[in-house]
């Protein structure tokens, strides 16, 4: 028999998230970093398009729980 393991709601969202961001090929190798506090999200720091950015955004509109995504991403340019 397997133990059960139950996640902290706000660290089962968190995992969520760092999946969808480290499978969006649009995203990867780019420093991307995210928090969550009372099921929002707040993305920070840099891409270097602005599709980068709003793929960042909407490739977290598919996870539930997710209340409010705030979209601080910078954009630089190489």
């Amino acid at each position: 028999m397997s133990p059960q393991y139950q996640f902290h709601e706000a660290h089962d969202l968190s995992y969520r998230i760092h999946i969808v961001l480290s499978r969006n090929p649009y995203l990867r190798r780019r420093a991307v970093r995210f928090e969550v506090k009372n099921r929002d999200v707040v993305l920070t720091g840099a891409v270097t398009t602005y599709y980068q950015k709003q793929m960042a955004q909407e490739s977290l509109r598919q996870i539930n729980g997710i209340q409010r995504i705030t979209n601080d991403l910078q954009v630089v340019s190489r």
